[in-house]
This record gives structure tokens, C-alpha cells and sequence, in this order.
């Protein structure tokens, strides 16, 4: 399913972005990469996420998905946050 494109407008002047050259580009305060943490760098890619049928109190869906797209997301992120918890203990 596509999502809907969103309802907010960018506040972005793409015009001034699209005329700008890349030496105009100020780059001080990102640092530069060299060939050393090239080297050491390791590529982590996320675990894939499983689809799952869950059963939820209404209430608890629906105050989710009033904060807004990405409800699941965050439902994973507080039930990963109360595993790390019982981990630890």
C-alpha cells in the first residue's frame, strides 16, 4: 500500500538549494573521514522485523496511533526498551 503524500508543506527554499555550488557548501563542522576509519568501519544492517498479530486493548491502539504515523514503530520501541529492563535484572 503507498502512503499518502503528506498534508505539510516543506518549508525548504529548494530554488536557493538547487543554485547553490558545491564549493559554497560549508562543511567546518562535519569532520573528515580518512582512510583509518575506513578501515576499522563496520556495516551493521538492522534485523529485518517480523510480522506479527498482536491483540491490543482499544484504547492502547488508539493512543498510539494519535501520535501519529509510525505507531508501530514505537509500540517496538517500548516493548524493546521493557525487555533490555528484565534483561538487565
Amino acid at each position: 500500500m503507498k502512503k499518502p503524500p503528506t498534508k505539510k508543506r516543506s518549508r525548504t527554499n529548494w530554488e536557493k538549494i538547487d543554485t547553490i555550488k558545491d564549493s559554497e557548501i560549508d562543511f567546518s563542522d562535519i569532520p573528515e573521514l580518512g582512510k583509518t576509519f575506513f578501515k576499522r568501519a563496520v556495516l551493521r544492517l538492522p534485523e529485518p522485523k517480523t510480522a506479527v498479530t498482536i491483540r491490543l486493548d482499544r484504547q492502547v491502539l488508539n493512543w498510539f496511533k494519535a501520535k501519529g504515523p509510525g505507531y508501530q514503530t514505537r509500540i517496538n520501541a517500548i516493548l524493546r526498551d521493557a525487555m533490555l529492563h528484565e534483561i538487565k535484572h
